[in-house]
């Protein structure tokens, strides 16, 4: 545990890429297989079920500081993370906790079985034998909610250095399903390249914005050209005479698209596809929020099997009868990945399209076909070299998203919150609204496009202008118009308005508005996509 909360602050404490890449190293190389699985799969994102209520932990807390519950409330308010907040207020303490990584884990494990008061005994043990960074990170590790300035990459990065095994074999042995074991950590680094789990995915391929005009790109006819559809990346995957259908977030949901699953059965063995999973009705997509009925669902119904029906549209062929081949060149990989969709039986052609490509002679044209997005249901242009391989992760240069302008009102500002981690003492967190008959009604909350300078602004404003406080949300007077982006809308009975936003952010401060001149419910509705309206 010292070890793993020593990582954790040289990571946390430097935003060099380099150091924190020395960092790992370093630690790998002076733990235990064992603690390195385990801080692998830390740092990777995956996290313990919570194993006590913040509740609690926030109650033990104040008793074990001696102060009163309005205190810690309130210290917690200026901070704003429960996890630094116990660390800051417990007794001040230059211990170390003798476990390593590994054993904590076994320990908190062990807390699901007890009763509050047996799990209250030991966390107040914990928090004894340690400082106040190991308190920090045990709190973090104890509530679920662990997080350091370290992305996945990096990880791989570090990796890749310390065993000597090529970065993009680690990236696709981390890829799906596996456990912290001694084991896994030992095949992980192993320099044989031999056959990955039946089951495992593939890093996907991202691509980055296009900032710049197209034309900079050079000659159109070297690169293809296809629609950015909006629905759930996925990997269809035949091995071993099962299917496999992965999400981008690593999570296997084969089980919520049946008519996937049995797809994969028309596939041929060692077969894995680059997709997108979509609302398919007649031959066109359905709106994003269709989809949304059919996610998270464990049993999905005969009636919503036929209601929103799906089908996969392949973007690109990663294995080809078992081999692995993302280093051949687009234009070679969709050629394979043709006569696959082609293969499909004629019944079953619905379930599984070829992206199609859009072909034009020069960017300008090509720039005029993109405005017709929004009617096709989709979200811009995918712009993609055809000499390229198939990368792991968000590299530069070869695959581009060309996206459409997102949607846009002008909302007044209504309700706001104060932020976390370094915004903690800031109110950053804001809730909008848009009049509908006179008054303004709640349409969405968002928190980032502002600069620094104009958060403090925005925050000096709600502290002079605050109506009244419930718990950490303060109304406020509604004076303040900003420019909202978002990039689909859906219909929503959780939300007073009936409307839900995708990816609300600010776009800007608009100073030359009153709120009289904010938009309308009644706008924002008829925006929605055409089914949606009624």
């Amino acid at each position: 545990m010292k070890a793993f909360t020593e990582l954790f602050t040289a990571l946390d404490e430097t935003t060099k890429t380099n150091a924190k890449i020395d960092a790992l190293v370093s630690y790998f190389q002076s733990t235990s297989s064992t603690d390195a699985a385990w801080a692998i799969w830390f740092l990777s994102g995956r996290k313990l079920r919570q194993v006590i209520s913040s509740r609690r932990l926030a109650e033990w807390a104040s008793r074990e500081a001696a102060i009163s519950d309005w205190l810690f409330e309130e210290s917690y308010s200026a901070v704003g993370d429960l996890a630094e907040t116990i660390a800051l207020l417990l007794p001040y303490s230059e211990a170390n906790v003798e476990l390593s990584l590994s054993q904590l884990v076994i320990e908190l494990e062990k807390l699901r079985k007890m009763d509050e008061a047996q799990q209250r005994e030991l966390v107040l043990e914990f928090w004894q034998q340690m400082n106040r960074q190991e308190r920090f990170v045990f709190n973090k590790l104890i509530t679920g909610g662990f997080r350091v300035g370290v992305s996945q990459q990096l990880v791989i990065r570090a990796l890749a250095k310390h065993s000597g095994v090529e970065a993009g074999v680690i990236a696709h042995r981390l890829m799906g399903n596996w456990e912290p074991t001694p084991e896994f950590y030992a095949q992980l680094t192993h320099p044989d390249e031999d056959a990955a789990d039946v089951s495992r995915p593939y890093p996907f391929f991202l691509a980055s914005p296009l900032e710049d005009e197209p034309p900079s790109l050079g000659d159109i006819h070297e690169w293809q050209a296809e629609w950015k559809w909006d629905g759930i990346r996925s990997q269809l995957i035949r091995r071993g005479g099962q299917t496999f259908l992965w999400s981008r977030g690593e999570e296997l949901i084969t089980d919520r698209f049946p008519e996937l699953s049995a797809l994969g059965k028309l596939l041929p063995e060692g077969t894995a596809i680059d997709g997108e999973v979509l609302p398919w009705k007649e031959g066109k997509p359905m709106p994003f929020a269709k989809l949304q009925q059919r996610i998270g669902r464990k049993t999905i119904g005969k009636k919503l099997l036929a209601d929103v029906p799906v089908c996969i549209v392949a973007y690109d062929l990663m294995e080809f009868g078992g081999e692995d081949i993302r280093s051949k060149a687009l234009n070679e990989r969709r050629q394979l990945l043709a006569e696959i969709v082609n293969a499909i039986p004629e019944a079953q052609k619905h379930l599984l399209t070829l992206s199609p490509t859009v072909e034009s002679e020069s960017w300008e044209t090509l720039r005029e076909i993109r405005t017709t997005s929004r009617e096709r249901g989709v979200e811009g242009f995918m712009l993609k070299r055809l000499s390229s391989p198939y990368r792991v992760g968000r590299q530069r240069g070869d695959w581009w998203k060309w996206k459409i302008e997102p949607y846009t009102v002008d909302a007044v500002m209504i309700y706001a919150q104060r932020g976390h981690g370094r915004r903690a003492s800031l109110y950053t967190d804001y809730t909008f609204a848009v009049w509908d008959n006179g008054e303004l009604v709640p349409f969405a909350k968002a928190y980032s496009g502002l600069t620094d300078e104009e958060i403090n602004k925005v925050d000096s404003f709600i502290r002079r202008n605050t109506v009244e406080s419930f718990g950490p949300v303060r109304s406020v007077k509604p004076e303040l118009v900003f420019e909202l982006a978002f990039e689909g809308l859906q219909r929503s009975t959780r939300h007073k308005s009936g409307i839900a936003t995708r990816f609300p952010r600010i776009l800007r401060w608009r100073q030359d508005k009153k709120i009289e001149e904010a938009d309308s419910l009644e706008t924002i509705k008829s925006m929605l996509p055409e089914e949606l309206r009624s």
